[in-house]
């Protein structure tokens, strides 16, 4: 199961309204929660299954954009987390692919970057295929994807 969805709007501290923030909540972290609950019981009969939610670099540390949209991410990387616990004894392994920004319609402003230094969408999906081929005694947790140099806590 792979959950890859997102959207972001402009919430900040000092601008925004809580409703667009309950939307960013309701796409980036509760879908992939509702999702896995509905896959679980077929996910269990499996006995070596894997999800895959695709959350964001944003979920692992604020660097800049919408603080609404990371706070919705590292709420993601969160559900994972727990996910991956829950159901390790289950065969059902549970990762978190963060990536940086995605040439995807999602980025409307790239600041200093171009298009060709951002990540491409075929690169995420090479890196979720690899997630999918592991075997459940070579698990990852999570994969950080950057497109430029950033040092993570």
């Amino acid at each position: 199961m792979i959950n890859n969805t997102g959207i972001s709007e402009a919430i900040g501290f000092s601008s925004g309204d809580e409703a667009k923030l309950d939307r960013i909540l309701e796409v980036n972290l509760k879908a992939p929660y509702r999702l896995i609950r509905a896959a679980l019981p077929h996910l269990k009969t499996a006995g070596s299954e894997r999800i895959i939610n695709v959350t964001s670099l944003s979920g692992i540390h604020y660097k800049m954009g919408s603080p609404g949209y990371a706070m919705s991410k590292f709420a993601a990387n969160g559900l994972s987390s727990a996910a991956r616990a829950q159901f390790w004894d289950d065969g059902i392994r549970v990762t978190a692919v963060a990536p940086g920004p995605v040439d995807t319609d999602i980025i409307t402003d790239l600041g200093p970057l171009k298009r060709e230094d951002i990540t491409a969408p075929e690169t995420v999906a090479d890196v979720v295929a690899m997630v999918l081929a592991l075997p459940n005694n070579a698990s990852v947790a999570s994969v950080p994807i950057n497109a430029l140099y950033e040092p993570l806590p």
